[in-house]
This record gives C-alpha cells, sequence and structure tokens, in this order.
C-alpha cells in the first residue's frame, strides 16, 4: 500500500512559523518620544487651540475696517457771533468835533476762535475805526469789548436819520471768510442821528 506522507522540509530548509497573534508595536525611543506617547491628546488639543488661535487673529487682522463718519464742520463764523450795542462813549477833549465813538460787545458762543478781520459801515460820509484795531481774535464762550469810532469825511453823505444803520463785520474762522451786517438797534440809530447832527451842525465837516 502506498500514500503520501505530509511534506517534511528538505535538507537546509525550515518551515516558515505563522504567528498566532499580532506583532507587538515597537516601543518609541528616548524619554521625549515616550512623554509624546502618554500626553499625546493633550499635544494633540493644545496644537489646535494654537492652531485656532492663530486663525481667529489673522481674521481679527484682516477684518474690513467700518468706514468713520465724516467730522461734523465747524460752524460758519456768522453762526456763532453776535454784536450788539452798548453806549456811547465820550471822547477825549482833543478829539476834532467831527468824530464821535460808541462801545459795542462782540460775543463767540461756540466753535474755533474767530477773526475780525474788519470793520466798515455802509455811507460813504463816514468812516470809521476800531479799538482794538483790526484784525483781532476773540476765542469761543467769551466776549470782547470793542470801541468804534466814526468820522464825518462829508456831511452831504451822511444818515442824519438813519433808521436801522448796521456794521459790516468781516469775520473769520477755520471753515470760513464772511462779510456779516449787524443791526445795532433803535438805540443805535439814535445816538448816532445825534451825534451826527453835533458833529455837522456848523458845516464844519
Amino acid at each position: 500500500m502506498s500514500g503520501a506522507g505530509p511534506v517534511e522540509p528538505g535538507e537546509g530548509t525550515h518551515a516558515w512559523e505563522t504567528p498566532d497573534g499580532p506583532r507587538p508595536s515597537a516601543r518609541p525611543r528616548g524619554p521625549l518620544a515616550r512623554r509624546y506617547v502618554r500626553h499625546r491628546r493633550a499635544v494633540h488639543s493644545a496644537l489646535a487651540a494654537l492652531v485656532v488661535l492663530a486663525g481667529g487673529g489673522y481674521l481679527y487682522a484682516t477684518r474690513p475696517q467700518p468706514e468713520r463718519p465724516p467730522s461734523t464742520p465747524p460752524p460758519y463764523p456768522s453762526q456763532v457771533v453776535d454784536v450788539t450795542y452798548l453806549e456811547p462813549v465820550l471822547s477825549p477833549g482833543n478829539a476834532p468835533t467831527s468824530s464821535f465813538s460808541f462801545a459795542v460787545l462782540l460775543s463767540v458762543e461756540s466753535g474755533p476762535s474767530v477773526t475780525v478781520t474788519r470793520i466798515a459801515q455802509p455811507y460813504p460820509g463816514l468812516s470809521v475805526t476800531s479799538a482794538p484795531a483790526a484784525p483781532f481774535q476773540t476765542k469761543p464762550d467769551s466776549a470782547r469789548k470793542i470801541t468804534i469810532t466814526m468820522r464825518v469825511t462829508e456831511c452831504g453823505k451822511a444818515p442824519w436819520n438813519a433808521g436801522l444803520p448796521f456794521l459790516d463785520v468781516t469775520l473769520r474762522n477755520t471753515r470760513a471768510i464772511q462779510v456779516h451786517s449787524f443791526i445795532l438797534g433803535q438805540r443805535y440809530a439814535q445816538h448816532l442821528s445825534e451825534a451826527l447832527q453835533v458833529a455837522c451842525s456848523n458845516d464844519s465837516a
């Protein structure tokens, strides 16, 4: 009876043995590698947090900037300046009879400082000077007393019975330069007419 038995390895050969289970993974070498293995989850969490922070910082730095609303410009000088009549001013004894003076109060309510560059009046028969002399500046929330002196240059062109006489004042601030006419009221009109009658009573002008 013949048959075949199990094949035996030949001379110089050996059979491969199949391992029963998975090979053990190689252990990391070195203290840093072992520490990384022990704290791997914490390291990954920290790295993820750093990535999120870096991305958030980049997005914040590169975000579109909101447009700033335009700043409100300062007011026009004529909107914040007022000139009111105070009273006549006695002229010194050596003053010519053809001149007379009176006081006004110039006030600046708000905004930047206002400079008076010129004071004039509309009548060709009169000339005007002021103390302080223009140009002069007045700060906001303050007032300045100004003495106006008029001199009659030609009685025929002077307003003997002025109804509503006014002063033309040139004002300047950081917003604009304006010429504004200030009507000083009935008292000023009366005093101006009386001064003109005195100055031109003997027609010496």
